[in-house]
């Protein structure tokens, strides 16, 4: 199992950054870990941010593609996602999640089915 934690979620100005920050704690080994970042807006579904593989490859949704940059640190079992150009519509609940999935090291999740962990959140208010 693995524990999750994320951090760095704030108010931010139309076209600021955030940097959130998910750390992993538990008896298993991070880095066989899938790792992805999800949002949810009031009154919407949870959606796919970014994920990453167990061997750094990386997927966006199209709506943060060019602004969102997701990365993991195995040695500190962290996962980051630094967020730019940051717009209203991004203003959500962000969520950080896991799943050990199979084998394959250049898998990349990006259903909310497809995790198995998930953090508490960390809000994201953008403001116009």
């Amino acid at each position: 199992q693995v524990r999750l934690e994320e951090s760095g979620g704030g108010l931010v100005q139309d076209g600021g950054s955030l940097r959130l920050s998910c750390a992993a704690s538990g008896r298993s080994t991070f880095s066989r870990y899938i790792m992805g970042w999800f949002r949810q807006a009031p009154g919407k579904p949870r959606e796919f941010v970014a994920g990453i593989s167990r061997s750094g490859g990386t997927d966006y949704a199209d709506s943060v593609k060019g602004r969102f940059t997701i990365s993991r640190d195995n040695a500190k079992n962290m996962v980051y996602l630094q967020m730019n150009n940051l717009k209203p519509d991004d203003t959500a609940v962000y969520y950080c999640a896991a799943d050990r999935g199979p084998g394959e090291n250049g898998l990349v999740f990006a259903k909310v089915a497809e995790y198995d962990y998930w953090g508490q959140g960390t809000q994201v208010t953008v403001s116009s």
